[in-house]
């Protein structure tokens, strides 16, 4: 026996409608090939690598989360979350794959292994890829009190099968995907079949399981940047759910509105974001054609001006992504000193590893655009709901 699915009220179906106006407002937005649509893709889906990671303690700047994803060096970030990044940039990567493909795997216990061997494969002590081989417990890091007591090992073979069986069933249509995700989410690391990972296991299944349903790309379905911003509200509703112990029969209500008001505000943020990236693009166009400096530098002045690191490497990538132009290591570095003469960017160290940072022009730019963009809604979508 798992977690089962809780009956929803009025009020859950009604956020869920709200969800979905804005989810299919998304669609449409991220639906078109627009020159801007690949940064904002990589910027998601680095802010998702970042979320889900910091959770576990491997905290890094998003230029860093960026640079490990880029196979490039690290400024901050140590070597440990450096390679914790990566596996995760895998696991996600492959998630992304798997939305893609006209007839996607099951998602099987193979499956699951495979994702927790790509997070972790750095540390072969941790047992990537296996089940884990005894009992396991989570403590609280300051007076290592008992937190969480994982069910037997012997049952683990069983629980995941039971729980992927239910994620391969022809689901009901009033089984609305974000509550068999969270479903998936909540059972995985309550289960904790896994020697270390299990909690990015967990919110990969979920984006996993929505990535299958090709409501909007999976890098956009994503609650993990929410999460490692909330990662104190996440704990404490898995506590009240969990109440310490493997406990299918207790009411998960708690935390399926918790992902619901994840994804209502997710999705705020997210569309807030292509508005924000629309405009930024139009007016560096016309800043570029003022300015006399090639169009292909958009791109990586994007990100300049939200204060991201740029070096040529990275000028390079930018280019290739939103142009599908691959220029030479030279054509990048005389694109950058018109920029700096242009007074659109600003130098910063010697020639080899010199990175640019966004001039004054730039700065005020996206200051005006961050003013004037339309303010998220932080209330709780369930407030007039009285507490059970």
């Amino acid at each position: 026996m798992i977690y089962a699915s809780p009956q929803l009220g009025e009020p859950e179906l009604r956020v869920i409608d709200e969800l979905d106006e804005m989810r299919s407002e998304l669609r449409h937005n991220v639906r078109d090939r627009r020159r801007w649509l690949g940064s904002l893709r990589r910027l998601t889906f680095a802010r998702n690598v970042q979320g889900s990671n910091s959770i576990e303690g491997y905290d890094a700047s998003l230029d860093d989360v960026l640079a490990a994803i880029d196979d490039e060096e690290t400024l901050e970030a140590g070597e440990e979350t450096r390679l914790a990044l990566r596996g995760y940039r895998d696991a996600l990567t492959y998630v992304m794959q798997i939305a893609r493909d006209a007839d996607p795997p099951p998602i099987d216990e193979s499956l699951l292994k495979s994702l927790q061997f790509m997070m972790i494969r750095h540390d072969l002590s941790k047992n990537p890829g296996q089940w884990r081989p005894g009992a396991i417990w989570v403590e609280r890091e300051d007076d290592h009190e008992l937190v969480y007591e994982a069910p037997d090992r012997e049952l683990v073979p069983e629980l995941v099968r039971e729980l992927v069986a239910s994620l391969n069933q022809s689901s009901d249509p009033a089984d609305h995907a974000v509550i068999r995700a969270a479903m998936a989410h909540l059972n995985l690391v309550m289960i904790h079949p896994y020697s270390d990972g299990n909690g990015r296991m967990a919110r990969c299944l979920q984006t996993l399981v929505l990535a299958r349903e090709r409501i909007v790309a999976p890098e956009f379905s994503s609650i993990e940047e929410y999460l490692g911003r909330n990662t104190t509200a996440y704990y404490d509703v898995l506590a009240t759910v969990g109440q310490g112990a493997w406990s299918p029969g207790n009411d998960a209500l708690p935390w399926v509105r918790f992902c619901l008001t994840a994804h209502h505000r997710q999705a705020q943020t997210l569309l807030r974001r292509v508005e924000e990236t629309e405009q930024l693009w139009a007016a560096l166009e016309d800043l570029v054609r003022e300015r006399g400096v090639p169009s292909r530098s958009i791109g990586p002045l994007a990100d300049a001006a939200r204060g991201l690191r740029l070096g040529n490497a990275t000028y390079r990538r930018l280019v290739a992504q939103s142009e599908g132009e691959d220029i030479a290591e030279l054509t990048a570095t005389r694109d950058l000193k018109r920029l700096v003469d242009a007074d659109l960017l600003a130098a910063l160290g010697e020639r080899r590893g010199r990175t640019y940072t966004p001039s004054k022009d730039l700065r005020m730019l996206w200051a005006r655009i961050r003013a004037n963009r339309p303010k998220r809604s932080d209330e709780d979508p369930f407030v007039d709901v009285q507490e059970l």
